[in-house]
């Protein structure tokens, strides 16, 4: 796993799609560009989902993570 510095953490673990993408979006939204939001969260369908997420808005999918029932994601903003 990547050991960037993060600058947010954005708890979704509980949350069902869309949830996870949305919280990621308010979260990136909140930190200075270039700088790494850590999103946690527990839907199965998230991999894909964050996936397409950072190809969709160019933001940096720095890792992806699954351990236990916990997923775990790096975006760096780009923009």
């Amino acid at each position: 796993m990547e050991t960037e510095a993060v600058a947010l953490v954005v708890d979704a673990q509980g949350l069902a799609c869309p949830m996870p993408i949305f919280k990621a979006k308010q979260g990136l939204k909140t930190v200075d560009i270039g700088q790494v939001v850590e999103i946690l969260c527990t839907d199965p369908g998230s991999m894909a989902d964050f996936k397409a997420f950072s190809h969709s808005t160019g933001h940096e999918l720095l890792a992806a993570e699954h351990e236990d029932k916990v997923y775990r994601f790096l975006l760096r903003r780009t923009k």
